[in-house]
């Protein structure tokens, strides 16, 4: 990769909180946690939507980061600039980065169109990760072209609750967390502190020259990969008595981590320090009759600093921040209406070279009904959401059906519209190689998708169906003579199919498996282009894993494949398919309240040699031994949590 490309990458990254419970859908691997497990989530605002949750408890002991965890989800592709620290992002059903929108507890961790680093939220501080694929913008505002993903933090306890775990690998790897929870100031208080570091020197096969065919592979080895992170979270939730309620959050981290480059440009003098704050304050009330308002005030702050020759002279720093205020209400009405609207107002702010203070306003505004037929067994709801981000303005509405049919059969259908606006480095700010574009107009999307399902005590399966249409995508071209400037040209449309389920046909066994079938079209009218597959977008991936044994000895096993990609628009350069094999055993006994636990995890068993999608090689095998220690007194102290209440 270039260093237009290495700009970019490295440039569009960004640094939420609590809706009330909900019972969400069933995760891949994990049964439905109760309404009390559930402090926020997506199926709330989103009935019909198609959502995947991923239970972080069911994955304790295999060293795995948010990303990891995120992989096997239906629509997902991940980039990874390779190892532990190392920048990581996704896309969603063919959409870019840019166009999914990833909250921290509902609160947006970037600015619409701005790609979220998830390396720097590590899974240690999440209990359950949702994904609602398909546009979501009528509910959660501008950038949600391909879905949204809602990284739910750990929720503090009434009772005592202390847990300490480490983590030594591979790679000069190191991993550590502590957390306490507890009764505090007449609510429930939360800490949990962590850190990282990893040397990420890695060996990797190397095509010296591509252009001939069946040439050798030279080894290598991944320099300039080191990374170093830490953090806290922090949370506090309180019943106020008469139906009213106060949740808090804080979370501040900080990264130092080399960047090595690509394997075809590698850098040995980059590297980037970075730091991120985020709050958030929401006010909930509930009423007799099952409505709810709750406001939210947020606020997020990140500071980055890049320094070495990609740069250009002296150190690149960026500034990036926003604060806003959330309202919502929900009634049901007649029994038979839910109805609920919305209000947000926000301001972002951006302060880089040539951009010394780039800020706007965002403001939105949403109404929507579910209405609920033959006893809540079908439910139709929509919902129209108009915002305004600066001078853009953008309307989404969406559409949706769930029907729960006799012997635990169901279907869900949606269509909608979303869109992003261009963001603050898109319009203003000259990068490096970059050159901005103010004429610069939203991208639009519309799609539709379809999904029938089984779910039973032990088992859920569910198979669907999607189309995309997307339009006027912002995409990078060659701007004389040295730069690369943003143009709206081209238009691509996404199709595809999603497959996931999870079985248990014995106390001591379980299986679960995701599939993607993906197919893209360019649509731009250019005959280099039109008709052809876009650009890292796997056809096909598949997911399979198996866990073995009791309670107290689990071992498991999981494959991971995706297929070929093509890394470029005319499909001339392709990077190959790649399967992952990884392992993994528990030993977990309990003794009275208190917990330990020894896991070995082994990555990669296979010592796949691969790249990511901009070329970064990806780790060779490696093996991971995690300890980990918990002192649980909650059983013996109940939660207080007011009624939820009815809720559409």
């Amino acid at each position: 990769m270039g260093r237009t490309s290495l700009f970019l990458c490295l440039l569009c990254a960004a640094p939420a909180f609590g809706q009330d419970p909900a019972v969400p859908l069933p995760p891949v691997d994990v049964p439905v946690p109760d309404a009390e497990a559930a402090p926020t989530s997506v199926t709330r605002t989103s009935p019909s939507g198609l959502v995947t949750l991923v239970d972080t408890k069911a994955h304790q002991g295999e060293a795995k980061d948010t990303a990891e965890l995120l992989a096997p989800v239906p629509g997902v592709v991940l980039s990874d600039a390779g190892g532990v620290g190392q920048r990581k992002s996704l896309s969603l059903r063919g959409a870019g980065s840019t166009g999914v929108l990833v909250l921290l507890d509902g609160i947006p961790l970037s600015s619409p169109g701005t790609s979220v680093d998830l390396s720097r939220i590590p899974s240690v501080l999440t209990e359950r990760l949702e994904v609602l694929r398909g546009a979501a913008s009528a509910r959660y505002g501008p950038g949600a072209l391909g879905g949204v993903v809602n990284l739910v933090t750990r929720r503090p306890t009434h009772g005592v609750l202390l847990a300490a775990d480490a983590t030594w690998g591979n790679f000069d790897t190191f991993l550590a967390s502590a957390s306490a929870s507890g009764a505090l100031w007449g609510g429930d208080g939360l800490v949990l502190v962590h850190g990282a570091r990893s040397s990420g020197d890695f060996g990797f096969l190397y095509d010296t020259q591509p252009a001939l065919d069946g040439n050798a592979l030279t080894p290598m080895l991944r320099r300039n990969n080191q990374a170093s992170t830490g953090g806290a979270l922090l949370r506090y939730r309180r019943d106020l008595g008469a139906r009213w309620s106060v949740d808090l959050l804080g979370e501040a981290g900080g990264d130092a981590r080399r960047l090595a480059g690509t394997a075809q440009n590698p850098t040995s003098d980059a590297s980037q320090d970075a730091a991120h704050g985020l709050l958030g304050a929401r006010v909930t009330r509930r009423f007799e009759s099952g409505g709810e308002v709750s406001a939210l005030a947020w606020g997020r702050l990140e500071d980055s600093t890049l320094v070495g020759s990609p740069f250009g002279e002296g150190p690149w720093h960026q500034s990036e921040g926003a604060a806003g205020i959330d309202l919502a209400y929900s009634q049901l009405v007649f029994t038979r209406h839910g109805l609920s609207a919305a209000a947000s107002l926000s301001t972002d702010w951006l302060r880089a070279p040539g951009a010394s203070s780039a800020s706007w306003v965002r403001g939105g505004a949403m109404v929507g009904d579910e209405v609920f037929f033959l006893d809540g067994q079908l439910a139709v709801n929509a919902s129209l959401r108009i915002d305004q981000s600066g001078p853009f303005t953008g309307f989404s509405p969406r559409v949706g059906v769930l029907a729960l049919l006799p012997l635990g059969f169901e279907v869900r259908a949606n269509a909608g519209q979303a869109h992003r606006p261009p963001t603050f480095l898109e319009l203003y700010v000259l990068q490096g190689h970059l050159s901005p574009n103010p004429n610069l107009r939203p991208e639009r999307g519309l799609f539709v998708d379809a999904a029938a399902g089984f779910r039973s005590e032990r088992a859920f399966v569910q198979l669907g169906g999607f189309y995309a249409l997307y339009e006027d995508l912002i995409t990078y071209e060659y701007y004389p003579p040295l730069l690369a400037r943003p143009y709206n040209f081209q238009a691509a449309q996404v199709m595809g199919l999603e497959a996931e389920g999870t079985v248990e046909p014995l106390p001591w066994l379980s299986l679960a498996g995701s599939y993607t079938l993906l197919s893209t079209q360019n649509l731009k009218d250019d005959p280099r282009y039109y008709g052809r597959q876009l650009p890292y977008r796997p056809r096909h991936k598949l997911h399979a894993r198996a866990s073995v044994g009791p309670r107290w000895l689990r071992a498991r096993g999981e494959v991971l494949w995706q297929s070929e990609q093509f890394t470029n628009r005319t499909e001339t350069v392709s990077l190959p398919s790649r399967a992952y094999l990884n392992a993994g055993l528990i030993l977990q006994p309990i003794t009275g309240r208190t917990t330990v636990s020894v896991a070995l995890e082994l990555k990669n068993l296979l010592d796949v040699a691969s790249q990511d999608l901009d070329g970064y090689p990806l780790p060779s095998r490696g093996a991971y031994l995690s300890f980990s220690v918990a002192w649980d007194d909650t059983a013996s102290s109940l939660p207080v949590i007011a009624s939820p209440g009815a809720s559409p």
